[in-house]
């Protein structure tokens, strides 16, 4: 680390040296201090030994911490000000006060679990109350053991809030890991022993504790038994089933569910004649029999493992130890030094984020980011409709629909105003009450409070500029059912994004992110949305059909890569690979306006290269990204997004112009002849 430290500030000593002598010579060069810092980054993520033809993900690694170190980096402790902020330091410093923590130990869970009526682990448990305890878990404490349930826009009238019921996450993150117990039986292995050590904090016997968990092992295969894989719920118009409460009982007689949705969602009164969208029909009755067939000491078990694991983080060391030795096992890294504030401040971010989120804009967003960003989004967003112009497996009918549904996607930069007003961000907060000593008992607090505004959007029509990501999130998103775009400010900033770097590096880099959130307007579940957000049929038949024919070529490319000889899963991935391919072309389409309209940017210095071929380094150097096999495996079965190796080397092997601008030749391993066009 010392030698590269004194490589990297060599190698910037000799760029400003040069730039002394560069400058009157070659005026096209940019010497500003910005430029020749982000030229030495850029020079010394590039690896000139590998030809850009044959792999450009290995050409332009780079030393860039993206998403996770850019996160880290916006959650530096803000200064607190107002009375909503002054709830998260209260929260931050409970969740800092390790003492009282430790002091407490596991008290505040074995409490918790006696009032919902407690377990067979420390005691002979012989009760009728499977009812009460599904609907306690469900409403007081947000888990979701056999189905989930929530609200959110419907998805056929984006000008109502619905509740709707899918199927249920699983302890593993992702089916096959109990599925295909030859290849996972060291993460099912290492999952009871989590198990197993949860119990024995609680007060109950190694051989109590195994015996339990290992029955609550083998209800949770079932549960992953019945569940359906995630690339067979792609088609929404498939999987949406909408119909009134009282059929419920009829669906899954095994749940009493007037009196679960009135607690899920009191204080609102609901009826019978309620609208419900199921997304898990088949799924919901086989688990309507799985429940009736099975021991009810062995489900109240699991309903309260459920919140046993919910909590873990939020309890004592010991808890944390067990759980971060099962995460070895996961993800084959070992336990990291990191520091207690950062995650206190992402816990606080998670419960009271945009009272944070006022704090990180205030302190480090410029305001006229914003205003360019803007204009970015503008300039992306013509440069797609200008492609679509020349899509040719499209009908003009239906193209035209599309370039109405791309003028109608309404974005929202930055952070929502209403932060910015300290009176309208305390009432957002109002109801949440935080004390500063007692953590377990905030999180408590939020559960509940988080509880109420689930339901109290039930009886409005959602709200337009409702944002699902806080203002430091490094990450961004498209909704399909309000056809908005979100930038959060976190993102705005380095290796995305700088108001001082050249053109090239931020359509390269946060241009092609907006590239990408837009193209998910068209992606092969977005495009299923019409321009208000309503999913219906508005393409003609036979654009549909070209669209699943261009498609195919992605899912076979896709399918064809493979990490540590386990093939990236194309129809899984779809989605993502859809919007990285229409993101890059709208971008790189931008920038070539931004230059007819602006002329040639100056390039950077000492790197050789082009600014068109910087456009390019730019986006392969944000997806660098180090894995180790256990979390590439995870991210293989768990992630819609290919790993970061192929979004680049898959994304740029279907670019003319990139091959145009590195002199690949044809059938180079970057410039294969048959590419994969959609958008």
């Amino acid at each position: 680390m010392v030698l590269l430290c004194v490589v990297s500030v060599g190698l910037f000593v000799c760029l400003v040296s040069a730039a002394v002598f560069y400058k009157q010579g070659h005026p096209g060069l940019c010497l500003s201090q910005p430029c020749i810092t982000v030229a030495s980054v850029v020079m010394g993520g590039l690896d000139r030994s590998v030809d850009p033809c044959s792999d450009f993900y290995n050409y332009g690694k780079s030393r860039w911490g993206t998403f996770s170190n850019l996160w880290e980096q916006n959650m530096l402790p803000p200064i607190l000000l107002h009375q909503a902020e002054e709830k998260a330091q209260r929260y931050y410093q409970a969740c800092m006060n390790e003492d009282k923590i430790e002091e407490l130990g596991a008290k505040p869970l074995q409490d918790l679990i006696s009032d919902i009526g407690g377990w067979a682990l420390t005691e002979p448990w012989d009760k009728d109350n499977f009812q009460e305890v599904l609907r306690i878990v469900s409403a007081n404490y947000r888990t979701s053991p056999f189905f989930s349930v929530f609200v959110s826009t419907d998805s056929k009238n984006s000008n109502s809030n619905v509740i709707q019921i899918d199927q249920s996450s699983l302890g593993l993150p992702s089916r096959d890991y109990y599925l295909n117990k030859t290849a996972h039986d060291k993460y099912l292995s290492a999952y009871l022993n989590f198990l197993v050590d949860l119990g024995v904090l609680l007060g109950g016997s190694a051989e109590s504790s195994r015996t339990m968990m290992a029955a609550i092992v083998d209800f949770e295969t079932a549960l992953a038994n019945i569940s359906v894989p995630q690339e067979k719920r792609r088609d929404e118009e498939l999987i949406y089933h909408k119909m009134k409460a009282k059929d419920l009982a009829e669906l899954v007689p095994a749940v009493d569910w007037m009196p679960y949705l009135t607690a899920v969602f009191a204080p609102v009164v609901l009826n019978e004649s309620e609208p419900v969208v199921v997304y898990a029909k088949e799924y919901l009755q086989e688990v309507s029999d799985l429940l009736q067939k099975t021991n009810k000491s062995l489900l109240n078990n699991y309903m309260i493992m459920k919140v046993v694991r919910k909590m873990v983080s939020i309890l004592d060391q010991r808890f944390q130890d067990a759980e971060q030795r099962f995460l070895e096992v996961m993800y084959g890294t070992k336990k990291s030094c990191t520091p207690r504030w950062k995650l206190c401040v992402s816990d606080t971010d998670s419960a009271l984020g945009f009272a944070v989120g006022a704090m990180f804009v205030k302190d480090t967003f410029a305001e006229d980011s914003k205003a360019i960003v803007e204009d970015m989004v503008a300039e992306i967003k013509q440069a797609f409709e200008e492609n679509l112009k020349r899509v040719s497996w499209m009908d003009s009918d239906t193209k035209k629909a599309a370039k109405e549904k791309a003028d109608a996607i309404y974005n929202m930069v930055g952070y929502p105003d209403f932060i910015m007003n300290a009176t309208n961000l305390d009432k957002v907060f109002n109801d949440f009450e935080v004390v500063s000593d007692l953590y377990f008992q905030n999180v408590m607090q939020y559960y509940n409070f988080s509880a109420r505004v689930t339901a109290d959007q039930l009886r409005k029509p959602p709200y337009k500029n409702q944002w699902s990501m806080t203002p430091p999130t490094v990450n961004a998103y498209y909704n399909p059912t309000k056809n908005d775009m979100v930038l959060p400010a976190g993102i705005l900033q380095a290796p995305f994004y700088s108001r001082s770097w050249p053109t090239a590096l931020n359509f390269g880099g946060i241009g092609v992110v907006m590239g990408h959130e837009l193209t998910h307007a068209f992606d092969d579940q977005g495009r299923e949305y019409d321009k208000d957000g309503n999913l219906r049929l508005w393409w003609k038949n036979s654009s549909v059909e070209a669209f699943k024919k261009q498609t195919q070529c992605m899912v076979e490319q896709y399918g064809n890569y493979s990490i540590n000889k386990e093939p990236v899963n194309g129809i899984h991935t779809l989605g993502e690979n859809i919007a990285d391919n229409g993101g890059l072309k709208a971008a790189y389409k931008a920038y070539v306006n931004w230059i007819e309209k602006n002329g040639e940017d100056s390039t950077l210095p000492a790197l050789g290269m082009t600014n068109h071929q910087l456009f390019f380094v730019g986006f392969a150097q944000v997806w660098c990204s180090v894995r180790t096999p256990e979390s590439s495996h995870e991210g293989i079965i768990t992630d819609p997004h290919s790993p970061s190796r192929f979004r680049v080397i898959g994304t740029i092997s279907n670019s003319r112009e990139f091959s145009e601008h590195f002199g690949c030749k044809a059938d180079a391993p970057m410039n294969p002849r048959h590419k994969c066009e959609l958008w």
